[in-house]
């Protein structure tokens, strides 16, 4: 028996990667699950399934119908790592604060190059706060 032909690549849940490669995911309970990345279409498919046979599905509802157990789903793929929205939510904040940090460290880069005299400025001032610092203790002290 064919497998069920619908959407983009002719495969339930499977969505073409910028990279070359396909990705599957579901919508269970109000949450987007991604199960990976994979090479073929027809991989993606199978991890698809055998997620849908792990929420128990109606077969109506996957790529292969013909597979007639769970475990046989399962089988044919690997568990599928789970990720869920919150997942990429989190992802995209750690994203966020890299960028900043890279920007961050290319200004400090360019503020170095053009203005060298701050550099040395800024030793300077910490000695003198040192200094100063070292005074009071030993006005203390005494």
């Amino acid at each position: 028996m064919p497998p069920c032909r619908q959407e983009t690549w002719g495969y339930r849940g499977v969505h073409a990667r910028p990279s070359d490669g396909f990705s599957a995911e579901t919508q269970f309970r109000e949450m987007c699950l991604g199960l990976g990345t994979f090479d073929t279409a027809h991989e993606a498919a199978r991890a698809y399934d055998a997620a849908a046979w792990r929420i128990q599905w109606s077969h109506r509802d996957i790529n292969f119908p013909n597979v007639p157990t769970r475990e046989r789903a399962q089988e044919l793929v690997p568990p599928p790592q789970l990720i869920t929205d919150e997942d990429h939510r989190d992802n995209r904040r750690w994203e966020h604060r890299l960028r900043i940090t890279e920007m961050d460290e290319e200004a400090m880069a360019l503020w170095r190059q053009c203005f060298p005299h701050d550099i040395i400025n800024k030793h300077e001032f910490y000695m003198q706060r040192r200094a100063e610092r070292e005074k009071r203790r030993a006005e203390r002290a005494a």
